[in-house]
């Protein structure tokens, strides 16, 4: 039986993250306001066992393919794959037991640094192939959380990996994240049906409330007839580049109060901005309550259901090639 343990990573200023190799997730970041006061930025729960039982996607490692495939199926080299599906008819974020919810093998660490390595057998949640995952998290000296994807397989597969961190820059159970200042360096968005997976059209933000270029309170939109359905913001960008796969500037959000400013970077062609809207009221770690839309997710991805939309960039994995991607969460204050 493998273990299941809490790990500390840390840079010399004192940003640190603690994570957890059940699921990869990190479970707590501890990071300065512009008074020099450390908060943790991200929900999470005390106790190990609360992190495995409670809410199965705070900062997690979501795989084999992160977000939604419709109607849980693909077809890849003429041959039709079958997915568990957990939402609705659509598999999200690698089915039933997706690597959100497996205990990883820790295979490197520094005091700044630690990689966790996953082997997904083929056919497990109906993917072909095995695929071998290696996860990095560090934290650099520039108050960056660095976190690094690295993954091969022995047969053509579909991949797409994401963390699901939850963040409140006021720090975790502090409140809403409506008052928090979001940009998005995107022109288009991808449009969704009633499913909540993308149809295939991309669509420009101009005149309308996925326009988030310029700085804007969030409250200023997530109450738009547009995202009634999600009951928030749980949409997909395509983040402007000059090429594909370039680390390019994908979001930035800003708390006021605090002072703090977090970039997410990433060379990934998406992100999933998702508000917490469907996190059912609990009590988290410091006895602080979370609720829906109190915390934020940006989740740099591939678009969702892009196996099955041939114009959308492509996620397939096959022999001999290495998926590599990276994403960014840099902290600073203003």
């Amino acid at each position: 039986m493998k273990t299941i343990n809490s790990y500390t990573i840390k840079n010399k200023s004192g940003m640190t993250a603690e994570l957890t190799n059940y699921g990869t997730k990190i479970t707590r970041l501890l990071v300065k306001d512009k008074n020099g006061k450390f908060d943790d930025v991200v929900q999470g729960f005390d106790t190990l066992q609360e992190n495995i039982d409670k809410e199965p996607y705070f900062g997690a490692t979501c795989g084999r393919y992160a977000n939604r495939i419709k109607n849980g199926e693909f077809t890849l080299d003429g041959v039709k794959y079958t997915l568990a599906k957990n939402n609705g008819g659509n598999a999200l974020h690698g089915g039933i037991v997706g690597f959100n919810a497996k205990i990883w093998d820790v295979i490197k660490q520094s005091d700044n640094s630690i990689s966790m390595q996953y082997i997904s057998p083929d056919g497990e949640e109906g993917y072909p192939g095995t695929l071998t995952t290696v996860v990095t998290f560090t934290i650099t000296e520039a108050n960056e959380l660095k976190i690094e994807y690295k993954a091969t397989t022995d047969k053509a597969t579909v991949i797409g990996l994401t963390n699901h961190s939850y963040f409140n820059l006021k720090g975790a159970g502090n409140g809403t994240v409506r008052d928090h200042i979001l940009q998005i360096n995107a022109d288009f968005h991808t449009v969704l049906d009633d499913t909540a997976s993308p149809t295939g059209e991309i669509r420009p933000v101009d005149h309308s409330p996925f326009d988030f270029r310029n700085p804007t309170v969030i409250e200023k939109y997530i109450d738009a007839e547009e995202y009634v359905p999600g009951r928030g913001i749980d949409n997909n960008w395509t983040i402007r580049k000059n090429q594909p796969g370039e680390l390019a500037l994908a979001a930035t959000l800003y708390e006021p109060t605090s002072g703090r400013v977090m970039e997410v970077l990433t060379t990934q062609p998406g992100v999933q901005v998702y508000t917490a809207n469907w996190v059912e009221k609990q009590t988290g770690k410091y006895g602080k309550t979370y609720a829906e839309q109190d915390s934020i997710c940006l989740e740099t991805q591939n678009f969702p259901n892009s196996p099955n939309i041939a114009h959308f960039p492509s996620s397939v994995l096959r022999p001999g090639e290495v998926y590599e991607e990276v994403c960014i969460y840099k902290f600073s204050i203003k």
